[in-house]
């Protein structure tokens, strides 16, 4: 019973687990399982998308099992090809080594630090010689590779798929063999490299990890995978009126998604929101993002920060400085982005691009309640923003 309890607790927001029974079986062995998830620390801060694995490996912990944050150091050096069309630029060890320490701090804001163990993959890379990783690549075909979605796609299209990228599966797999992992936790995007942990470990006489992957959370457009390169994002380092005022300007349908990826409530009180709005009668749940930017709030910056954050947010949207009933306007760039001045000409805030560079000098143009200093600050497709020009002309634009 206690099993099928945490088995339930598990599943809430998954979308696959590979195979559910083996799961439940160890479950049911009463040892605390191996929980492994590996971010390539890319970029130097962390944002709500990485949170929803962070979350899930959090109900692990809670559970009495013992989760493994592993920084991958050495896969970030390679890159990871998932969902891309053109090889990525490896990233130079500083820059792995700066980007990592942010890391570290940042996900003690959900883990618990004395449950949790970091480790780097570096740390059995580094250690493996040419003729080791000669015997690791022979555990893998070309053909098997090229069934990746985003590699089958680059080779038939004829674009360049570099010797390097192949090895990127392959050490992300050998990571749990390394670990002796029970479980390794992924986006839905990496179900691929998943699985070849899980064939690696078979082969190296390991019982296979079981694979648990989790939806992509969409960033503020609604639309993409949250991205810092698309600007849809929500970091965890942004200052708390920022983070606020960013959950807030979210859809009421993206809301619903986010919540049981991001929110550390039961399911029950979920269907709670759900119930009291039907029985008011109300389409807008405007209180209910207004529970879940708090606890998003709360979570990274403390109760007093969100106080201070609600309290702003109040002042600056509630009481009309900025409606609620804006209207929403969508603007094209061919060329995957444009200028601040571009969007306020399309979008008709400004009556050209000269009167857009005039407003911004004069202090009188807002993104998202925060003055805008450069006009030729570039706004790159997928991004949603409420922009203000002066007092009167204000519009949530996404540009596309």
């Amino acid at each position: 019973m206690k099993e099928n309890r945490a088995l339930a607790d598990i599943q809430r927001g998954t979308d696959e687990i590979i195979p559910a029974g083996d799961l439940m079986e160890r479950l049911e062995s009463g040892r605390p399982l191996v929980i492994k998830t590996g971010f390539d620390p890319t970029a130097p801060d962390l944002h709500l998308g990485h949170t929803v694995l962070i979350n899930k490996m959090r109900q692990f912990q809670e559970l009495g099992h013992d989760v493994v944050f592993l920084i991958g150091d050495f896969t970030g050096m390679i890159g990871d090809p998932s969902g891309k069309n053109a090889t990525r630029p490896p990233l130079s060890e500083e820059q792995i080594r700066e980007n990592a320490n942010t890391y570290e701090d940042q996900v003690f804001k959900i883990l618990d630090p004395d449950r949790t163990r970091i480790e780097f993959n570096s740390k059995w890379m580094q250690t493996m010689d040419a003729a080791g990783m000669i015997e690791l690549a022979a555990r893998q075909t070309v053909a098997r590779m090229l069934e990746r979605d985003d590699f089958h796609k680059r080779y038939t299209e004829g674009k360049a798929i570099a010797i390097h990228e192949l090895l990127y599966p392959l050490v992300q797999g050998y990571d749990s063999v390394a670990l002796k992992a029970d479980v390794e936790l992924g986006g839905t995007d990496q179900k691929f490299n998943l699985l070849v942990g899980r064939h690696l470990q078979q082969i190296y006489g390991q019982k296979p990890q079981v694979v648990l992957t989790m939806p992509l959370l969409e960033g503020l457009d609604g639309v993409n995978k949250m991205s810092k390169s698309l600007d849809n994002y929500v970091g965890v380092t942004e200052p708390a009126k920022t983070m606020f005022g960013k959950i807030m300007s979210i859809s009421d349908e993206l809301m619903w998604r986010w919540y049981p990826l991001l929110s550390l409530k039961c399911d029950s009180a979920l269907i709670r929101f759900k119930k009291e709005l039907t029985e008011k009668g109300e389409e807008n749940p405007f209180e209910v993002k207004w529970e879940l930017a708090k606890e998003i709030v709360e979570r990274f910056h403390g109760r007093n920060e969100m106080h201070l954050a609600e309290k702003d947010f109040t002042t600056r949207f509630r009481r009309r400085e900025i409606p609620d009933d804006i209207p929403d306007i969508t603007v094209e760039a061919p060329d995957g982005c444009l200028s601040l001045a571009n969007v306020l000409k399309q979008a008709a805030l400004t009556s050209s691009t000269s009167d857009a560079h005039r407003m911004v000098k004069q202090g009188a143009v807002k993104m998202d309640g925060e003055k805008v200093e450069d006009s030729r600050l570039e706004i790159v497709a997928g991004s949603r923003h409420v922009y203000q020009v002066g007092k009167r002309k204000i519009a949530r634009i996404t540009v596309q």
